[in-house]
């Protein structure tokens, strides 16, 4: 009863204020409010989301050197200096542009070109048996592999699987590509329900695969506000989906050892999130992560799982064969729903040539909910029947040019490489890759204990195959890594922590020996002249290894790659 009173005082006092107002201004204050309480609800919103993401202390820190660029003076020293790093880092291009053409020439060169194709040529580096990664095929065999690939390129130069009325036998080499590929990742146990596309690397795979995630989970859950959660050290290719599918992007940490922390992924996860991601192994340390705790996070979540096996692919399945203790991987592990594989590296395939691959069919292309099965182990409960939806494919009805379908982000695709990557794996079949992957595993066990035997280097976590990430307690490992460069090697620079890695493959098998000198030499050089510090590249990792405003980072590399193209 007093309550009831209370209210009803200050309701009359209300009114009585009120009206002592004129009515124009309380319309004005009314309009006012309208306007201004969302932008305040929205702002209120976005920091949320921003602090969410990435942590208060990260937020801040940015709004902190957001406002001192304001300053008079500070953003103009910041220019100066973001070009002097990127002058130093377009030098080395700039200088092999000796003839740069930029317009058609009057009359055409011919099969001059030729002359001309092999003499800008002879400006790249000199690879063989020198850069990380990079060049897959090698050894003894190299130079016979390397004309059979040029002779089924050849073959098929002229073919598009856009056409694949006029060319049935590129969509036949895609499919067996698929199929084969599949084969060595579980298929046979999920009884031929695994499906997939051939891409043009890596990126794509993984893009297609975000794509048809982002897509299915709206159709089968209703996300409208996507979310995917990666560990650290994920490819930066999912930062890429994320901008281009409007996919919100969650980053976890890394346990002590490198491996996707499963707990930091587990809070990460709520109503919008569509899928988590593993990598076998990841590209910064050559560490597998955790895959069966992710598949049983992913299914007890009731979210997609997607494993990044582009490097690990033709490796690990064989490694396992011969032997060596592999963590699982594949489809074979409940709760993985698509994997990315890349043929043109350990696969000996044409550089284009990747494959995604999906659980099955439902993930790629849904289908009606009679002729669907569950995902994985029923852990989905779809609160409405499906539809059909194109997911990963793009099909066009109403188009005045005819009916259109095209299975992934490109139109026209080179039928050649296709054709290439198939008599890849056909001519070197399981007995030829097995052979492979005992010298690669042999070569990056020789190159490991080696490392380990330097004094001042150590090995970053627990490598299961090829890529062996090394840092140093006693020496700047750039300049190290600049000293390698200056004898020839071309390693890959990494950060968080500061580290170079070495990716060996077939063109490394007989060469560990003379990297494992070089290295020491390079330790020993960086040791006895530690206040040198002008000259390569290791002034700038090392400053951006430091450096706290990741925008200036990012502004150098969008400059950097504008200037070059």
């Amino acid at each position: 009863m007093a309550a009831s009173m209370a209210l009803g005082e200050l309701w009359q006092a209300s009114n009585y204020f009120l009206a002592q107002i004129e009515p124009a201004i309380l319309a004005l204050a009314a309009l006012a409010v309208g306007v201004i309480a969302p932008w305040v609800l929205s702002a209120i919103s976005c920091a949320y989301s921003a602090v969410e993401e990435k942590g208060i202390q990260r937020v801040l820190l940015n709004l902190f050197f957001h406002a001192c660029r304001k300053i008079p003076g500070v953003s103009g020293y910041i220019l100066r200096e973001q070009n002097k790093v990127i002058d130093k880092l377009n030098s080395s291009t700039k200088s092999k542009r000796s003839r740069w053409i930029s317009e058609l020439p009057k009359s055409g060169l011919g099969n001059g070109v030729l002359d001309w194709l092999n003499s800008e040529r002879q400006k790249d580096m000199k690879w063989e048996g020198k850069c990380s990664g990079t060049v897959y095929i090698g050894g003894t065999d190299a130079e016979q592999h390397f004309s059979l690939l040029n002779e089924a390129y050849a073959l098929f130069a002229h073919t598009n699987p856009l056409h694949a009325d006029v060319f049935p036998s590129i969509a036949k080499f895609e499919a067996e590509v698929v199929a084969m590929t599949a084969s060595m990742l579980g298929s046979k146990e999920l009884d031929g329900q695994v499906c997939g596309n051939m891409t043009s690397g890596g990126t794509e795979s993984i893009l297609m695969a975000v794509k048809s995630t982002r897509d299915y989970m709206r159709a089968t859950k209703g996300i409208t506000k996507p979310e995917m959660i990666i560990p650290v050290s994920a490819h930066s290719a999912y930062n890429k989906a994320a901008q281009y599918f409007q996919i919100k992007l969650k980053i976890a940490p890394v346990t002590s050892n490198l491996q996707a922390d499963v707990s930091s992924i587990k809070r990460l996860i709520n109503k919008n999130t569509i899928m988590i991601v593993g990598s076998a192994p990841g590209f910064p340390h050559g560490v597998v992560d955790p895959i069966e705790e992710l598949g049983a996070l992913a299914i007890n979540k009731r979210v997609c799982f997607h494993v990044d096996l582009c490097l690990g692919g033709f490796v690990l399945p064989f490694a396992r064969k011969l032997g060596y203790s592999i963590p699982p991987f594949d489809f074979s592990v409940p709760g993985v729903t698509s994997i990315s594989i890349d043929v043109h590296k350990y696969g000996l395939a044409p550089k284009g040539t990747s494959v995604v691959l999906y659980r099955n069919h439902e993930i790629r292309r849904v289908c009606s909910l009679s002729d669907s099965k569950d995902l994985v182990s029923s852990h989905f409960h779809f609160p409405f029947p499906f539809h059909w939806s194109q997911h990963q494919f793009v099909a066009v009805t109403d188009w005045s040019g005819g009916l259109y379908i095209s299975p992934s982000m490109a139109g026209s695709r080179p039928g050649a490489l296709i054709a290439g990557a198939w008599a890849a794996l056909a001519s070197l079949g399981e007995e030829g890759y097995l052979k492979i992957t005992k010298s690669l595993m042999e070569a990056s066990k020789k190159l490991r204990d080696g490392i380990q035997e330097i004094p001042g280097l150590y090995v970053l976590g627990d490598p299961a195959m090829t890529v062996i990430a090394f840092g140093s307690n006693d020496c700047d490992i750039f300049r190290v890594n600049d000293a390698m460069s200056s004898k020839g090697w071309s390693l890959n620079a990494l950060q968080k922590p500061s580290s170079v890695h070495f990716c060996v493959t077939l063109q490394h098998v007989d060469a560990i020996d003379k990297l494992l000198e070089d290295l020491r030499c390079a330790v020993k050089e960086v040791k006895e002249n530690q206040s040198d510090m002008e000259e390569g590249m290791a002034p700038i990792y090392g400053a951006a290894g430091k450096m706290p405003d990741r925008g200036i980072i990012g502004d150098i590399l969008i400059a950097y790659m504008d200037n070059t193209c």
